[in-house]
């Protein structure tokens, strides 16, 4: 008996890094659909997309918001594409101890691109949908499934985080309050 290998729809978000202009919009759309209410606001710190800018060298590069590490990479090397240089960091999505890239501002717990869910889902991420000069495009492609990953729960994450920025009897202390707040 054949078993057909499952499959699982992989979202992507291809850029283009000689088309893109630095404008931003990728940011400010990110931003405003991430809003409480949603598109109240826009606050490019909170965008789960940023731009990195190396005026100098004409270089725009749109970095995604990847997962949390609590451990800071030794990785320093500079790499050059098409005659212009860009860091290691340049291309990391990382959410990492040692940049305040991808962390939310005022909590300081981590930020991760989630490719715009919502119900009833966008036809493609806010990013690419305001993205004029076609540097971001959105693909779903079909792959095979080889093993049932565990992921962590966001909620883990930012705990962990927080712990990690403000020791664990400060947050219990702070979950503890919050809970009789709300149960009144």
């Amino acid at each position: 008996m054949n078993v057909e290998p499952k499959k699982k729809i992989v979202k992507e978000i291809k850029v283009n890094l000689d088309k893109c202009i630095g404008c931003r919009a990728c940011e400010m759309a990110c931003s405003g659909f991430h809003a409480v209410p949603k598109f109240s606001s826009t606050n490019p710190a909170r965008s789960r997309i940023r731009v990195i800018v190396e005026d100098r060298k004409d270089v725009y590069l749109p970095v995604r918001a990847g997962d949390y590490t609590s451990a800071e990479c030794t990785g320093r090397n500079t790499y050059t594409i098409h005659g212009k240089e860009y860091s290691q960091c340049s291309f990391c999505t990382v959410s990492c101890p040692s940049r305040d890239l991808f962390k939310e501002p005022d909590s300081d717990l981590p930020l991760k691109c989630d490719m715009c869910e919502s119900v009833p889902p966008l036809p493609e991420p806010m990013c690419v949908q305001v993205c004029r000069c076609d540097a971001l495009t959105y693909v779903e492609k079909e792959e095979a499934v080889v093993a049932e990953e565990v992921k962590r729960d966001e909620i883990d994450m930012g705990l962990e985080a927080l712990v990690s920025k403000h020791g664990i009897n400060k947050v219990v202390d702070t979950v503890t309050k919050l809970s009789k707040t709300l149960k009144r």
